[in-house]
């Protein structure tokens, strides 16, 4: 999903670590709200669940 141009959505600072969210779609077509963050310079998913009517909503009106 993070490779399929995701919309971020926030950011918020967690025991000192950014925690990120983000909406995007899978390569398999499905909606997905992902949090994540940055470890030991690698990408690293913390949870990821279906996206939100509303969040899916603001992915895809997105300027490209």
């Amino acid at each position: 999903m993070l490779n399929n141009d995701p919309l971020d959505l926030d950011y918020e600072a967690i025991d000192g670590e950014e925690r990120y969210r983000s909406v995007g779609l899978t390569n398999g077509g499905r909606f997905l709200r992902v949090a994540w963050t940055v470890r030991n310079g690698k990408v690293r998913a913390v949870t990821a669940f279906r996206a939100s009517a509303s969040n899916k909503k603001a992915f895809l009106e997105k300027p490209r």
